[in-house]
C-alpha cells in the first residue's frame, strides 16, 4: 500500500507574491542595476561633443570600416556595443545615432523607420547583415551573467561571447561579399 501525503488547497496568494518577487523584481533590478547605467553612458556618448561632433559619431566613424566590410555600418556596429547590457535597446541606438538626437529615439510608423534608414544608407544587404548579426552576436550582459553562474567557468562565458560573435562576423562578411 502507497502512503500519500494530506492533500492541501493551493495557497494563490502565495504563489502570486513569489512569482512577482522571483520575476518582475528581477526585471526591476535588471532595470536598475544594468540598463539605467546603460542609458547614462549612451547619453554622455550622445551629448558630450569632441569638436562640434557628438562622441557617438566619432566612435561610429571609427568602427565603420569593420562594418562595412560585414556589410553593415559603424553605427550598427556601436549599437550593439551599447546594446550589451540589454539587446533590446540595438534599434533605439541606431535611431539615436542616426537622428543625433541626444535621445532614445522612437519612430512613429514603419514608413518614417525605412525613410531613417535609407537616408542613412541601409540596403537590402545592409538589412539582412544586421538580422544576421543581430542572430549571431554576443549575448546580453544578464545571459553571461547566468552563463558564468549556472557553469561556474569564465571559459565557457568567454567562449559563449567568441564563437557566436565569430559566427556572425563571417556569415555577415560572406553575405555582404556574395550580394
Amino acid at each position: 500500500m502507497l502512503e500519500l501525503p494530506p492533500f492541501r488547497k493551493p495557497q494563490f496568494l502565495k504563489i502570486i507574491w513569489q512569482t512577482v518577487k522571483e520575476k518582475v523584481l528581477f526585471v526591476l533590478l535588471r532595470a536598475v542595476a544594468v540598463a539605467a547605467p546603460a542609458g547614462l553612458i549612451i547619453w554622455i556618448l550622445a551629448n558630450i561633443k569632441t569638436g562640434g561632433t557628438p562622441l557617438l559619431s566619432v566612435i561610429a566613424e571609427f568602427l565603420d570600416p569593420v562594418g562595412r566590410f560585414i556589410g553593415l555600418d559603424g553605427v550598427i556596429l556601436l549599437g550593439f556595443i551599447l546594446g550589451f547590457p540589454a539587446n533590446e535597446i540595438v534599434i533605439p541606438i541606431i535611431l539615436m545615432a542616426y537622428l543625433s538626437t541626444g535621445e532614445l529615439s522612437d519612430y512613429s510608423s514603419l514608413e518614417s523607420l525605412k525613410t531613417i534608414l535609407t537616408d542613412n544608407g541601409w540596403t537590402g544587404v545592409t538589412a539582412l547583415c544586421t538580422c544576421v548579426f543581430s542572430m549571431f552576436h554576443f549575448p546580453c550582459s544578464t545571459t553571461l551573467l547566468t552563463i558564468i553562474k549556472e557553469t561556474k567557468s569564465l571559459k565557457w562565458t568567454v567562449l559563449s561571447v567568441i564563437l557566436p560573435l565569430c559566427a556572425g562576423f563571417a556569415i555577415c562578411a560572406l553575405i555582404n561579399f556574395v550580394l
